[in-house]
């Protein structure tokens, strides 16, 4: 079995190496959640805000596309 390397450079970067036999499409989910958490490291953002906000995307988009969809 390969093992995992996980390492870090004096640029403070992470770099992962794993097996080629890693599931390409789990691993991608693994990426995209990493990208998450560095896009809102920063964030100040309270859940409540995002939630509400969630609310308000998802009612535009549902005024503009119920016609697609209700007959």
């Amino acid at each position: 079995m390969y093992p995992m390397l996980v390492e870090r450079n004096a640029n403070n970067q992470i770099t992962i190496t794993v097996s080629s036999s890693v599931d390409s499409f789990g691993l991608q989910r693994v990426i995209d959640y990493v990208k998450y958490l560095e896009a809102t490291s920063k964030s100040k953002a309270k859940q409540s805000d995002i939630d509400k906000l969630s609310d308000e995307v998802n009612a535009t988009w549902w005024t503009k596309n119920r016609k697609r969809f209700i007959k």
